[in-house]
């Protein structure tokens, strides 16, 4: 478990920490919300390096639950980790699919030498999962994750997201 973990409210693109986490979809390739977001910041060389995953060792895609990295470009940060959450419009209501994009995230930051990480309400938005239910998988997984990351950091785009985060936090 982190030495640190907290949760803010404010912009991820911003944030310096060795790698923060994008909401990504299947296709790596950007999208909307947090992704739109990380991609328009960190300029057109995350595009590519999505693409070049895409082109060698995900032809598929990244699986939902699963997380892979990539350098961070523009942003403050050295790496973006990329997580599928589950699409709960599209079917997929398995928490532990959530509950995966943490520990994947986790385990792929301590693969890359990460020591800080800084994670989205993955699946909250458009994917139409409750920022209650988010929190609480998001919090379980990186409470009881063992891992070598020292600070972890919540960061929620939006007041009702913080609220759901902080309500969340084990006692």
């Amino acid at each position: 478990m982190a030495n640190e973990i907290t949760c803010v409210r404010g912009d991820i693109t911003t944030e310096a920490v060795d790698a923060i986490v994008n909401a990504a979809n299947s296709s790596l390739l950007g999208g909307g919300g947090v992704d739109g977001a990380i991609h328009r910041a960190a300029g057109p060389g995350l595009l590519d390096a999505c693409r070049e995953l895409r082109r060698t060792t995900l032809r598929d895609g990244l699986p939902t639950g699963e997380a892979v990295a990539t350098d961070a470009f523009n942003l403050p940060c050295r790496w973006v980790i990329h997580a599928v959450g589950p699409n709960r419009h599209a079917g997929q209501t398995d928490p532990s699919l959530l509950r995966s994009c943490f520990t994947k995230s986790l385990d792929v930051a301590s693969t890359i030498g990460a020591r800080s990480i800084a994670f989205p309400a993955i699946s909250a938005g458009v994917y139409g999962w409750d920022a209650d239910e988010v929190a609480k998988i998001a919090w379980d997984a990186v409470t009881s994750h063992a891992s070598d990351i020292d600070v972890v950091r919540f960061v929620l785009f939006s007041d009702e997201l913080l609220r759901a985060f902080e309500d969340a936090r084990p006692e």
